[in-house]
């Protein structure tokens, strides 16, 4: 892969998503009969948007309303957090009676049935709403003072309660029946990057962020961590192992799969059955804490040489087809000798050392001729950083390895030259519709900036689940509500934010997501009119600029993620610094045009020392291992700062 401490979890931003999306129409008893019948019209109306999209979501009757009391019906099949999740929205919708029962009353002004879908009091209240039949599906339905949560399995119902939080507005839930399940087997974030690695805080965070997201993947492999990788043979200290035990509990309880991932191409002797050994003893010990997802990366290792005499003496001379066959070996072994004789594991995956091309080498024609079939192969993309991924390059991939590949795509991670000073906040795009046909799955490598990485994997999470009905600018602004705890004037202030640091860089020269798609073709029509209507140029920046310098305070006085503040920061303190600049160079160009030299000059003085204010903050060591300058809206604010100079 790529070169490459801090939450207040904003759950309850996912709760409110709805009310942002759709507002609905507060209780008919307070209105007066002029409004009455428009309100009921907004409740039955048009539905919330609920993130990721559901596969099938669709008005089924009028709104039910809360109340102060009501009843949760479980039972021995009801999945313990998706029961607390279930308690939780109903609570922070001001609910404060909850009767948790096996059997409904009849009498309760609200019963919301979780569990099994198949349990008889939930299929009847279902009714005609289809359950599904994959892995991970749900089903819901409102109405007549009922909700219905029945999941296909345990997962599908706390995915279930998630979306029941976002159904809720203004006292009331959506009469929705939703029949869901996702595309994808496989989504969430691997933390794959090199640099510092994320804090304890910071991952208890991402579980609680993926749970969120129907993600349901996270694995572990952290290139910085020694134990991950150059001290792959040595156990982990008793400290970082209890570390790794609450991460694995957080995990659990969100429905996510810990994924630990160990890496011993560096130094590995393929032929010696004490490597073999001392790899099993790290996987047992990860076992032991319980997880139950594991993964062997082959990536970013040689091929051309032999880590020991052995393995050239049992596999020949070091290649593409030599190395496929050791890896090989080992990775069977791993999958039949302790994958398959674990309850509960699941496949193993790997990485090979081939992860990012559509190549066809002996390398690739041994991986599919030899490898165990139930092992999940990673790839990159055409690319360690593709600017796309097509359906017809995924079924390329899948012919290439011998079966579907799990995507491990290097989006957002900036820890290579070309992202070095950049926050990766863009929306998830040219990623094709149709790839859940051709895929097991997609993680995203984050930032090193764990909370600053949640813009980019939300909408990412988002695609994974549904594909086709995945929609960029919609996925864009729930992950923006998300974020500003469903505030819509945070959220704007977070589109706004999101716009300067917009650009993704691949390993080439150009980005495959391009910087600021809003302030460029503003500041460029604005130098367009100046030539021909000053006034009338500045007068239309002017409020773009102001926008641009008050978002860091909107930000830092509303934004309930502090974790999100902390890896800000330096970009935050850059776009303050960057607006007064630009409202000062408008400023000067305003003075110049009326001849008053000295305002002109006192106003360029200005701009210049914000800028250089600006360009001189640099990023935090302690976060990343590139240092030097932030970058916001580059090139577009240096060349309007330059463009003030030419002409006052």
């Amino acid at each position: 892969m790529p070169r490459t401490t801090r939450s207040l979890r904003p759950r309850t931003a996912l709760l409110a998503l709805a009310v942002l999306a759709v507002p609905l129409a507060p209780s008919a008893a307070a209105a007066p009969p002029s409004t009455q019948v428009a309100e009921e019209e907004a409740v039955s109306g048009r539905l919330p948007v609920v993130s990721p999209t559901p596969q099938h979501m669709a008005r089924a009757g009028d709104d039910v309303p809360l109340a102060r009391e009501a009843e949760l019906v479980v039972g021995e099949g009801t999945d313990p957090a998706a029961k607390e999740r279930v308690t939780e929205i109903l609570r922070a919708h001001g609910v404060r009676d909850i009767d948790v029962r096996a059997k409904t009353s009849g009498g309760a002004p609200l019963t919301v049935l979780l569990g099994p879908a198949t349990r008889p009091d939930i299929a009847k209240a279902l009714g005609a709403t289809k359950v599904p039949e994959q892995d991970e599906g749900y089903a819901l339905r409102a109405g007549h003072r009922t909700v219905a949560l029945g999941g296909t399995d345990a997962t599908g119902q706390f995915y279930a309660a998630q979306t029941l939080g976002q159904l809720i507005a203004r006292g009331r839930i959506a009469g929705a029946e939703v029949s869901d399940f996702p595309s994808m087997a496989l989504r969430g974030s691997i933390e794959g990057f090199y640099g510092p690695p994320w804090t304890e805080a910071e991952r208890l965070d991402q579980m609680d962020f993926l749970g969120d997201t129907k993600a349901n993947t996270y694995v572990y492999a952290p290139k910085d961590d020694p134990y991950h990788r150059e001290k792959w043979r040595e156990p982990y200290p008793a400290d970082k192992l209890a570390e790794l035990g609450k991460l694995v509990d957080r995990a659990t309880a969100n429905h996510v799969r810990f994924t630990f991932a160990v890496s011993p191409g560096g130094s590995i002797c393929y032929s010696d059955p004490a490597d073999v050994k001392a790899l099993t003893a790290k996987l047992q010990a990860l076992y032991d804490l319980g997880v139950r997802s594991f993964s062997v990366p082959l990536d970013d290792i040689s091929y051309t040489k032999w880590n020991c005499e052995g393995d050239k003496a049992k596999f020949g001379e070091p290649g593409r087809g030599s190395a496929a066959k050791a890896q090989v070996g080992l990775l069977n072994t791993i999958q039949r000798d302790f994958i398959a004789q674990k309850e509960g594991a699941n496949p193993l995956q790997m990485v090979p050392t081939e992860y990012g091309d559509l190549t066809d080498t002996a390398y690739k024609q041994t991986m599919r001729a030899e490898l165990d079939g139930a092992v999940e192969v990673m790839w990159t993309g055409t690319d360690v950083v593709p600017p796309e991924i097509t359906n017809a390059q995924a079924e390329k991939a899948a012919e290439l390895f011998g079966r579907k590949v799990f995507v491990w795509d290097n989006y957002p991670v900036n820890d290579f030259a070309r992202t070095a000073g950049r926050l990766l906040l863009a929306p998830y795009d040219k990623r094709e519709a149709g790839l859940s046909g051709h895929l097991s799955g997609i993680v995203s490598n984050p930032m090193n900036q764990e909370a600053a990485s949640k813009l980019a994997v939300f909408t990412m999470n988002d695609f994974s689940w549904n594909d086709r009905g995945y929609e960029r600018a919609r996925s864009a602004r729930q992950a923006a509500l998300y974020l500003a705890g469903g505030d819509e004037r945070i959220a704007d202030a977070v589109q706004t934010f999101v716009d300067l640091n917009h650009a993704a860089p691949t390993f080439g020269e150009s980005n495959w997501q391009p910087q600021s798609p809003v302030l460029g073709p503003k500041l460029d029509a604005f130098w367009k009119r100046y030539e021909s209507d000053p006034s009338g140029a500045v007068r239309e920046l002017r409020p773009t600029a102001r926008e641009i310098e008050r978002v860091p305070a909107v930000l830092r006085d509303g934004l309930p993620d502090p974790l999100f503040l902390h890896d800000a920061k330096q970009w935050l303190d850059a776009t303050e610094l960057w607006g007064a600049a630009l409202r000062h160079g408008l400023a000067a160009l305003t003075a110049e045009q009326s001849g008053d030299a000295d305002a002109a000059a006192k106003s360029l003085a200005a701009m210049e020392e914000a800028a250089g204010r600006a360009s001189s903050i640099q990023v935090d060591p302690a976060e990343h291992h590139q240092h030097g300058p932030v970058k916001i809206a580059d090139p577009f604010l240096g060349e309007f700062v330059e463009g003030v100079r030419e002409r006052v």
